[in-house]
């Protein structure tokens, strides 16, 4: 996207980057000015949602990962604060972290790989509502009620298997949100205004207790 975005900013266009943070080196590279970003902390996010599904877990219990796109950003950030959240909570090991690069069908593949060689696992963090879809179609169809899964994005689907209790938890990042206040800084910048280098929008855990 950088060189595309260096000839907006050439043609006066004014540039607000959501969500997803592009990469700084190639936009000093390409000569471009720096973008105003707005996201979500992605690792504390994550690290609430996994940290979620390892409340009251057993001595030797088994989680696993599904990372997003690994030269994402976002999807290196969720794997941290998902492995930060395991590593603190006594009794749970992380044996697996697998790519499965945000999409649903290579959720349902890369759990079956996981499960194949660790069985007992009892913990699944998935970096976004996608992938975890993807585990639960697969842990319904081996029959494999016992493991908890953790997500991340509060999709409609996301939300209504937290309400059916398939999935434990997933994290409202407020995309609506984001994209008002992405608004709003374009309007700031278009009369000149200076606006603030980067923007934080609060995250919330969605679960069987806050649902609606």
């Amino acid at each position: 996207l950088v060189p595309v975005l260096k000839k907006a900013e050439d043609a006066g266009i004014k540039l607000v980057n959501i969500d997803n943070r592009l990469d700084t080196e190639a936009i000093k590279k390409a000569g471009a000015q720096a973008i105003p970003f707005i996201s979500v902390d992605n690792d504390k996010a994550a690290y609430n949602s996994a940290k979620y599904i390892s409340e009251g877990a057993t001595p030797g219990t088994q989680a696993v990962i599904l990372e997003g796109i690994r030269t994402a950003d976002n999807a290196r950030q969720r794997m941290e604060g998902a492995k930060r959240a395991f590593a603190e909570t006594k009794g749970v090991r992380l044996v697996a972290s697998e790519s499965a690069n945000w999409k649903i069908d290579e959720g349902y593949r890369v759990s079956k790989q996981l499960f194949d060689k660790y069985p007992d696992i009892k913990l699944l963090f998935a970096a976004n509502d996608m992938m975890a879809l993807g585990a639960l179609k697969f842990l319904q169809e081996s029959n494999r009620t016992h493991v908890k899964v953790a997500a991340y994005d509060a999709l409609d689907e996301a939300v209504a298997e937290v309400k059916a209790g398939r999935l434990a938890v997933t994290v409202d990042q407020q995309a609506a949100e984001q994209g008002f206040q992405g608004v709003m800084l374009a309007t700031r910048l278009l009369k000149g205004e200076s606006v603030p280098a980067l923007m934080l929008i609060d995250t919330r855990l969605i679960t069987a207790a806050t649902v609606k």
